[in-house]
């Protein structure tokens, strides 16, 4: 793999979850009327949205497999998370609250698009970063 398509990949996973964390940050504030006793869906966002920044600053200074194995989790968690909360009505377990949202807006569209292509820009890379040629064995 190039330089450049490496740095491409890397910055684009990492633009991803940097929009995909300010989006959580600036719905978290909306979501904390929810907190009944439990975490709350603002604090889920507000911890979401760390993960999000840290795992975009680790893709983007090691490039490994690892950085992007840990985008692809965040991202696609993430992504996981919104699209389970807008059609399937899961009641409140432990210390999470129910979060059933059916509907689609423009930030949580947004959301789940930055997600969604963090999540496959994330596996190109994984995919990138894992081939290695197969070492060339005498009498072959």
């Amino acid at each position: 793999m190039t330089g450049r398509t490496r740095a491409g990949l890397r910055i684009t996973t990492a633009v991803a979850l940097v929009v995909d964390a300010v989006v959580h940050l600036q719905l978290a504030g909306t979501y904390d009327q929810a907190a009944a006793g439990g975490i709350g869906t603002g604090n889920l966002f507000r911890i979401e949205a760390v993960v999000a920044l840290l795992a975009a600053v680790f893709v983007l200074v090691r490039g490994t497999r690892v950085a992007f194995l840990i985008a692809l989790g965040v991202a696609g968690s993430a992504l996981l998370a919104v699209v389970v909360t807008r059609y399937v009505d899961l009641p409140a377990f432990g210390p999470f609250p129910a979060m059933y949202e059916p509907v689609w807006f423009g930030k949580k569209t947004l959301s789940a698009v930055a997600e969604g292509v963090g999540s496959l820009i994330a596996v190109a890379g994984l995919v990138m970063t894992t081939r290695v040629s197969e070492p060339v064995r005498p009498g072959r």
